[in-house]
């Protein structure tokens, strides 16, 4: 049965770079693997998503209520896994999941107050709409710091250009986001953190790679 790992963090934190890493490393060992990002920025719901996160219409991400902002980040998984068939694959990698959802709608200055929706994205992403869930949430951790100068160095993406979106652009909700995962992390056991910093530094994309090789092995 294909075992589906998610990479987990804060904008910044390496996710596709490791993503990369872990996938090279389990071809190397035999397994087929297959690889998929969100949000899809080429499809219909994903560019949506991507007009929310960059303001295009008038109306930033961090201002529609949480539920339905939820709901536009599943229904662009719900369309990517309606056709998709990923059987054939030992491991599905994907680059943010659900679980990024609940915490990214639960953390802005609107949300304040307001129970968070881990619970709510769970049911509607797994339950309702049947997007599978993953065997493993590899969330990758560092300082804020360091992941806001990653971002500055990700360039031009379709989505946004040069510039940061609306929830990097905000350092308070990446700093609630990973106090957030921090929080579901003593609620989900599928979460396994990722330590990227030593000794106030950043660590090598190498020795990253090694600790989350370390990690999964057990699903080899």
């Amino acid at each position: 049965m294909t075992k589906i790992i998610a990479f987990e963090g804060i904008d910044g934190t390496g996710k596709t770079v490791q993503m990369k890493q872990l996938s090279a490393y389990l071809s190397s060992k035999g397994k087929k693997v297959m690889e998929l990002s969100f949000p899809v920025y080429e499809s219909f719901f994903g560019s949506i998503v991507g007009r929310y996160l960059t303001a295009k219409d008038g109306i930033p991400a961090s201002a529609v209520d949480g539920k339905s902002m939820a709901l536009w980040f599943a229904l662009d998984r719900f369309e990517a896994f309606k056709d998709l068939d990923y059987s054939s694959y030992d491991f599905l990698l994907i680059n943010r999941y659900v679980l990024s959802n609940a915490v990214y709608q639960s953390i802005r200055d609107i949300d304040l107050g307001k129970p968070d929706l881990l619970d709510f994205c769970l049911e509607l992403e797994h339950d309702h709409f049947k997007i599978p869930r993953p065997d493993l949430n590899l969330v990758l951790d560092m300082d804020l710091e360091e992941a806001s100068e990653n971002v500055t160095k990700k360039g031009f993406r379709d989505y946004v250009g040069d510039t940061k979106d609306v929830y990097e652009s905000i350092d308070s909700i990446q700093l609630r986001a990973r106090k957030k995962y921090q929080e579901y992390s003593r609620r989900l056991n599928s979460i396994v953190f990722v330590p990227c910093m030593k000794n106030g530094q950043l660590e090598s994309i190498e020795a990253i790679a090694e600790k989350i090789q370390q990690i999964v092995s057990p699903l080899l």
